[in-house]
């Protein structure tokens, strides 16, 4: 007897802990390994990928065909390898590698045409073409003799989009995703750190090795990749670098290009599905040679790689939040190695993680402890708080005001959005808390109205209290809408600009915004988390960081790690032009060890001592750590189901704690609980739940719960 035939392993994008299998589309052999298919599931059809071919694990004549093969062997063996390895490691369904590795466009079953690039160029026929007979093509061509031009303006000015769609189907107009970059500007001149950085990440340009990059605020980390960046470009081979945050992107964009006189590709969620699909089949077919984008670009396709970066490394927003919770930064370094090729992880602020794997031998580090060019740290100095009231301290103010009169700007951190934390009745001591979640609700002064921060809630301020009557409500605490309030109180005489995602809704709003303080005017930005990571500004003079004590007493074993890295990048934004920085830390516990500890200064010696108490009390990154949530409406529900999932995981070489509450216990309307799953080898911990992922589903009590595995967990 023959073999049975083989069988098309397929992974769709549903929660379920398998891949299916189909037979080949009527007539057709089965298609390679990486193919995008269109699979019948239940009584609908799903986009899927080719995993494998393998027996099928059911008699063939129950398995349904492949309705149609898309496109076949789009993803790489290796890319697609990357992506399962990440959902066995990181806990998540496989269909989850559908996610990862598709552009939403090519996650659905109808075609999707992307949108016409922005910009119009002449091509060659175009500009030699006999348009005598043609007036409105011949102005089209006028208005493009000197060079590119956005099909926008084009429009605005009065030429139809017809006229330029015809001439471009006949071949005398070209797309183009920018204008033409001018000639690539030489730089500034390295010191001996940076050098020395540059030929270490050249050295390692034929292997796979990780380099930490950490360097102080200011000591030209950017310099460092765009030189390693354009020697790579020569060898024609492409660079990745992924930041954390979107905010970041237009500035470095600029700043590549100008520097390595190529164009770079964004790839991030803001973007339209067409510009993330243009972006994909970019970096699919070689064409995007330098490609920037948040912790997703980390799976687009690469067919020449020559470099990864990872940028400010340590930042939380590497780490997916829900789906496959992958770290970006981590999956970059295992990408690079299943490559061969290296790898830079760049900070002012490394996180325990990287400096653990730097001192097991792991990472290679490589420090710049002394700011680029002319610049200077910024003075520290640290204030008391304690008894000032709910007003501006007097110590900030006179500061603030020093630096303002002498020409300089000003950056004020609180990462408190809103007019205040809470609202409190004078009379009865009611305060307005969400009801879906264990939190105060947030006064937003502006909008007339109360939000949780957590789940989203929205509801009108009222005009009394609701449990009294009375009409004195008192605003407790200072977010940052108040702060801008205050502000402009005492010192009107200068712009101030608040920063947090309430006022910076646009697209554009935070760029224009940069664009306008890098012009050196006086002026005052308060704002939250989106001020702090990674921008330039030279004007900035005096930076200061406001009520930071919440962290020291954090139930969070993380928390003092963030408060130090905070700090310091808020710190670092002062004086990296000509002009002395100076920074202040007010605090109502300035003789907490921490607070003192950071006084000094310096960061990696703040992070070693953080990592030898980590590693005493045997915590990450000393051990692996992975959370099982589980989330429901009943507050018995979830707690049921991880009673049952700790026998079915239970294994000597696993320490199981739990079931705990989470910090915050009730969100959104779920009680939320969780197991802490500890071992002393990562992939031992890894491979155990992996093993047991099916048979979690399988538990009773699962179906009554949201769950949820959550390797290597950032969030308590």
């Amino acid at each position: 007897m023959g073999s049975a035939p083989l069988a098309a392993r397929v992974v769709v994008p549903v929660p379920l802990p398998r891949p299916f299998d189909y037979l080949p589309p009527s007539g057709q052999t089965l298609p390679p390994v990486g193919s995008r298919v269109l699979v019948p599931f239940g009584k609908r059809e799903c986009v899927g990928l080719v995993v494998d071919h393998q027996a099928p694990t059911h008699a063939s004549d129950r398995l349904k065909p492949i309705s149609q093969v898309l496109d076949p062997a789009l993803v790489s063996p290796q890319l697609l390898e990357l992506a399962l390895w990440c959902c066995r490691y990181y806990g998540a369904a496989p269909g989850e590698a559908v996610n990862l590795l598709l552009p939403g466009a090519l996650r659905r079953i109808r075609g999707f045409r992307p949108p016409p690039l922005p910009f119009l160029a002449l091509t060659e026929a175009g500009r030699s073409a006999g348009l005598e007979r043609a007036p409105r093509q011949a102005e089209v061509r006028e208005s493009l003799i000197d060079g590119a031009r956005p099909r926008q303006e084009l429009i605005e000015q009065g030429i139809g989009s017809e006229v330029l769609r015809r001439m471009h189907q006949a071949g005398l107009l070209q797309e183009m995703d920018r204008a033409e970059l001018p000639a690539p500007e030489p730089g500034p001149t390295l010191n001996a750190q940076q050098r020395h950085a540059v030929a270490a990440v050249l050295a390692a340009r034929h292997r796979f090795e990780c380099l930490l990059l950490a360097g102080i605020t200011g000591s030209g980390k950017t310099e460092v990749y765009l030189r390693a960046a354009r020697r790579m470009l020569a060898r024609d081979r492409q660079v990745l670098i992924l930041i954390p945050e979107i905010g970041l992107t237009a500035q470095l964009v600029r700043r590549i290009e100008s520097r390595l006189g190529a164009p770079a590709r964004v790839y991030h969620s803001g973007l339209s599905e067409g510009e993330r699909l243009a972006c994909w089949r970019a970096a699919h077919d070689g064409s995007a040679r330098v490609i920037v984008g948040t912790r997703s670009a980390v799976f687009l396709p690469l067919v020449r790689p020559g470099l990864i970066v990872v940028d400010e490394e340590h930042d939380g927003s590497y780490k997916q939040a829900e789906g496959a919770r992958y770290h970006g930064r981590d999956v970059a370094v295992m990408r690079a190695r299943r490559l061969g090729i290296p790898i830079v992880l760049g900070s002012a602020t490394p996180s325990l993680e990287s400096l653990h794997n730097e001192y097991q031998g792991r990472y290679r580090l490589l420090e710049l402890s002394e700011r680029a060019g002319t610049a200077r740290l910024p003075r520290w100095r640290v204030t008391d708080a304690r008894g000032r009231g709910g007003g501006l301290d007097p110590e900030l103010v006179t500061a603030i005001r020093r630096h303002l009169d002498t020409g300089g700007q000003v950056l004020v951190y609180r990462n408190r959005r809103g007019y205040a934390p809470v609202l409190m009745c004078a009379e009865c001591g009611w305060s307005a808390d969400c009801h879906r979640c264990d939190a105060h609700m947030t006064w937003h002064q502006s909008a007339a109205s109360l939000q949780c921060h957590h789940c989203g809630h929205y509801q009108r301020t009222p005009p009394r209290c609701p449990e009294c009557g009375s009409p004195e409500l008192l605003a407790l605490g200072a977010g940052t809408e108040r702060l801008e309030d205050q502000f402009r109180q005492a010192f009107s005489d200068v712009p101030v600009h608040r920063v947090d995602r309430d006022s910076m809704s646009g697209r554009h709003d935070f760029d224009e915004l940069l664009a306008s303080v890098r012009e050196g005017q006086p002026c005052i930005l308060v704002g939250t988390q989106m001020l702090a990571k990674g921008h330039h500004l030279p004007g900035v003079t005096l930076a200061a960081v406001l009520d930071v004590d919440q962290a020291l007493f954090s139930a969070d074993f993380r928390a003092p790690e963030r408060l130090g890295q905070v700090v310091c990048q808020v710190a670092g934004r002062a004086g990296r032009g000509e002009r002395e920085g100076e920074f202040l830390l007010l605090t109502r516990h300035p003789e907490h060890p921490l607070v003192t500890d950071l006084a000094r200064g310096h960061y990696l010696g703040f992070a070693r001592r953080l990592l030898d108490e980590r590693c005493a009390a045997q915590l990450p990154p000393a051990t692996a750590l992975a959370l099982l949530r589980a989330e429901a409406h009943q507050v018995d529900a979830p707690r049921a189901f991880l009673k049952q999932a700790a026998g079915l995981l239970r294994s000597a070489h696993i320490e199981i704690i739990g079931p705990l509450p989470a910090i915050m216990t009730r969100r959104g309307g779920y009680w939320r609980f969780q197991l802490w799953l500890q071992a002393d080898d990562r992939a031992r911990l890894s491979a155990h739940l992996g093993r047991h992922y099916e048979g979690l589903h399988e538990l009773p009590a699962s179906r009554q719960v949201r769950w949820h595995l959550d390797m290597d967990a950032l969030e308590l």
